[in-house]
């Protein structure tokens, strides 16, 4: 009666459950939508980490792949040849005349001294290598184009300073100033060269004034340890030794804090100079090695680099020869900067005008660098290549192939298909994984303490160093064959040993060429690991400088690895590009590893 009285009522349209699953199933979908917007942009950022990782190497890379060498006509005067003993021709003396008869306006002894420090040290040999090829060159003029150094070919590909032409409108009026030149100007081509230099000032001084802050708070920190030292030596007695740790500390508080208060009293004092010609738009500034260098190039290749600039004019020096004093026309001259500061770069202003001149007058060819391919290590950068890595890790993963993969194979098969279920095998299988696992450097200890040390193998060889890989190697073939082998499916050998073949047969002949594309590509992604690797080298004595390609596998060796990271501890620039274009090469060989895996991969894939 009770539910008679109230009825429950029914709602038209939906029920309450399927209303809730409605939901449940909105909501689903929106999290596995934003399942999927997480999963693209974590692959978006990995790739965009990857892009700009790449784009860093390429761009710092690209210098090693490119060479700038100088068209000079040289004479092999016979004086300084002797025909019966030409390769002991004094060809440095040859090649320093060369470079110097472009120049005749250069006299001074220490500039004639400095101009063939623009010629690499290789570019006698190779006067010395055409003419033992070619005796009857003595006593002829021939054209030879001879590699730049270091830092001029990194100059010339505008890694060294930027090179800007600043636009003028005036004429200018030439004028002799004692040892230099005083050049005039019509228009305001010196006041926009002011205010850069005034911009520059103004940095400058900002910076000293962020150095002199952080000076303040070390004398203050100072000035507040000195009252607690004072105390440990009042409390230590006057009777204490002048060794006693107390004295001793406060000593040392009183000598930082004088030294603190004299450069700051420094930086003070150059940052009210610098105020001072900040302050004052139109005052004339001098020129100094830490702010960029300006140039006026003039008629007749005559350049005067700026030593003081005014809003009108500028007084300098020749560093090329003024033809004539007197008034040239606008268009006839031009203002150049150089950004770089000439303290902060292994070039100077003389070599950079020097080599501008050559470039000028169309003896400067640039050129793929094809030495980066044909010769080994060097402790000039310039002449340093990379084949001696090429061909010690070309020697080394032969070795480590040869060992690793017929050993890992063959254990692979043992274990997967012949060997016994029991304590042995299974202790055996923890021992491989648990060997995967193994940093890399542990290895080489190994190697060091058994080949080297027990067996005397030759040192820095590419057959030890292959042995050593090998090792570290066996584990991931072992791994990878074994899985692959197990990918079988079980109807192949059931079918084999079906129509009366031996186990042996139906492993062999039917089981393993299956699985060859899984154990091929496990091979080549151990040997790719073996190719990248540098710790396990470094300790069998592969960090050694080595000139000579290696001709056999018991002669002294290295590997790109180990040529990347001796050249990246060298300070020059020009090495810090060959470390680069080495991890391009480096990078070249791995893509071609791969590349390889997937056509094996291909070519004995079965399907079935």
């Amino acid at each position: 009666m009770t539910d008679m009285a109230n009825p429950v009522p029914v709602r038209a349209g939906k029920s309450q459950s399927t209303v809730i699953d409605a939901a449940r199933l909105k909501k689903r979908y929106r999290a596995e939508a934003r399942f999927r917007w997480y999963g693209l942009a974590a692959i978006g950022f990995a790739c965009g980490f990857l892009v700009l990782l790449l784009s860093d190497i390429l761009l710092k890379g690209l210098p090693a792949f490119e060479a700038n060498t100088v068209k000079l006509d040289v004479t092999l005067d016979e004086s300084r040849i002797d025909p019966e003993a030409i390769s002991k021709g004094n060809y440095n003396s040859i090649v320093n005349s060369a470079i110097r008869a472009q120049f005749p306006g250069v006299k001074s002894r220490r500039d004639r001294r400095a101009l063939p420090k623009l010629l690499s040290f290789d570019a006698a040999d190779k006067v010395r290598r055409e003419v033992i090829s070619n005796p009857s060159l003595i006593g002829t003029t021939q054209s030879f184009e001879l590699k730049l150094s270091d830092e001029a070919d990194l100059f010339l590909q505008g890694m060294s300073t930027d090179e800007l032409d600043i636009p003028v409108t005036g004429s200018l009026t030439v004028e002799a100033n004692g040892d230099g030149f005083r050049l005039t100007s019509s228009g305001d081509d010196f006041a926009d060269v002011l205010a850069r230099v005034k911009q520059r000032l103004e940095a400058r001084r900002d910076r000293l004034s962020l150095e002199a802050s952080k000076l303040e708070r070390v004398r203050d920190r100072l000035a507040a340890e000195i009252p607690v030292a004072e105390a440990a030596v009042a409390e230590a007695g006057s009777e204490a030794p002048d060794t006693h740790s107390a004295k001793r500390r406060l000593a040392k508080l009183q000598a930082d804090t004088g030294s603190v208060a004299a450069a700051l009293a420094r930086l003070k004092a150059q940052t009210d100079e610098l105020s001072a010609s900040i302050n004052n738009p139109s005052g004339a500034e001098t020129l100094t090695p830490v702010l960029p260098s300006y140039f006026v190039r003039l008629p007749e290749k005559g350049v005067v680099k700026i030593a003081e600039i005014g809003r009108d004019y500028i007084t300098g020096e020749a560093y090329m020869p003024v033809a004539e004093t007197g008034a040239v026309t606008a268009g006839n001259w031009s203002l150049v900067e150089y950004s770089q500061p000439e303290a902060d770069r292994r070039i100077n202003d003389k070599e950079i005008i020097w080599l501008t001149s050559l470039r000028d007058a169309g003896m400067v060819e640039s050129g793929f660098n094809w030495p980066f391919f044909q010769r080994g290590d060097s402790r000039e950068a310039e002449v340093a290549g990379v084949l001696g890595g090429m061909v010690g890790s070309a020697l080394t993963l032969l070795v480590t192939l040869l060992l690793s993969l017929p050993i890992g194979v063959a254990a692979a098969i043992y274990l997967e298909e012949f060997a016994p279920r029991n304590r042995i095998t299974r202790l055996i299988e923890v021992n491989i994984n648990n060997l995967a696992a193994v940093p890399s450097i542990v290895f080489g200890l190994l190697g060091l303490a058994v080949f080297l040390n027990f067996f005397g193998l030759p040192r820095s060889s590419a057959m030890v160093g292959g042995m050593v890989l090998a090792l570290m190697t066996l584990p991931t073939i072992i791994i990878a064959s074994r899985a692959a082998l197990r990918a079988v499916p079980p109807s192949i050998r059931e079918g084999a040993l079906g129509v009366g073949a031996s186990h042996q047969q139906a492993v062999f002949h039917h089981v393993l060429p299956l699985a060859m594309p899984g154990i091929l590509t496990g091979t080549i992604i151990g040997m790719a690991q073996a190719l990248g690797e540098t710790a396990p080298l470094l300790m069998i004595g592969m960090v050694a400088f080595i000139v000579d390609v290696p001709g056999g596998f018991s002669d002294a060796a290295t590997v790109l690895p180990v040529q990347i990271f001796l050249w990246s501890d060298l300070p020059e620039a020009a090495f810090q590009a060959k470390t680069a274009g080495a991890i391009m090469v480096l990078l070249g060989f791995l893509f071609l590893m791969n590349a390889l895996a997937v056509f094996l991969r291909k070519q004995f894939e079965r399907h079935w």
